[in-house]
């Protein structure tokens, strides 16, 4: 299993991936049977879930046959709904559409809550504007009120929609908000490691054919692209620099998504 590949993180990615269509809870074998399949051992995939216990992300539940089953919280469900929103965009920031503002200030004497509230917008695509004003696409304003509700967060920020008016060209001030170079080579490395396996899959033909691979394959390209669109919130693509890939992973992204999904699928029903 790949460094960036936690036990924790490809049990929220199955969840998000097969899980929600469920009529039932995963008991803890099948989780420990799928986890298996990406060579995940079972004391980390029952530790793992122990923590997503603790963070109320899975709830624990049987199973119609009366097995020991987790199932996701309604905090979860929000969480991977406005998820799939960002996972399965597509298409960048309309120009047109403005930003969203969050402004924030929090007392010194909670400044853990300030260092939670910079991380979190941060981990929406957030880039910093000024010291206690940070910017994203206006698309992200749904998702971040949810976010800030959800973490008790909203009594300490402002959320504004606007336009940029200057007086810097709005594509040099994007280059301050982010760090356009770590994000970029963000894609690069999901292009190095799944382009090769979406060229594997075209030669090949019929994922229908091999689930278990399919299913292998996918996970673990999604448990990588689902992070991406955090650290890239889509910006416009007239404000990125010239070459930017991440047109380009998102279409292997798509590719593999078609090809795999549902034959991945047929392996995890089975």
């Amino acid at each position: 299993m790949a460094e960036q590949h936690t036990p924790r993180s490809l049990i929220v990615t199955l969840y998000g991936a097969y899980g929600r269509e469920r009529p039932g809870p995963f008991a803890v074998a099948e989780l420990i049977r799928l986890l298996g399949a990406l060579d995940v051992d079972a004391p980390s995939v029952r530790s793992s879930v122990s923590r997503l216990k603790r963070r109320g992300l899975l709830v624990p539940e049987r199973t119609a046959s009366g097995a020991a089953g987790y199932a996701l919280s309604a905090d979860a469900r929000q969480l991977l709904d406005d998820g799939d929103r960002r996972i399965f965009a597509g298409a960048p920031a309309d120009p047109g559409e403005g930003w969203v503002l969050a402004v924030f200030s929090v007392p010194e004497a909670e400044r853990a809550k300030r260092h939670l509230l910079r991380s979190r917008l941060a981990g929406l695509g957030f880039g910093a504007a000024a010291p206690g004003v940070w910017i994203a696409p206006a698309r992200l304003a749904e998702e971040t009120r949810h976010t800030l509700l959800r973490l008790r967060l909203d009594a300490y920020v402002d959320l504004f929609r606007g336009e940029h008016l200057g007086f810097a060209p709005t594509a040099e001030a994007v280059g301050r908000w982010w760090d356009l170079p770590a994000i970029a080579k963000q894609h690069e490395e999901f292009l190095g490691l799944h382009e090769p396996v979406l060229r594997v899959w075209e030669e090949r033909g019929d994922p229908g054919a091999r689930p278990r691979d399919a299913y292998r394959d996918y996970l673990t390209a999604l448990d990588l692209w689902r992070r991406l669109p955090y650290a890239d919130p889509g910006l416009p693509a007239d404000l990125l620099p010239q070459g930017w890939p991440g047109a380009r992973s998102a279409a292997v992204f798509t590719a593999l998504h078609r090809l795999l999904r549902d034959p991945g699928a047929a392996f995890v029903r089975a």
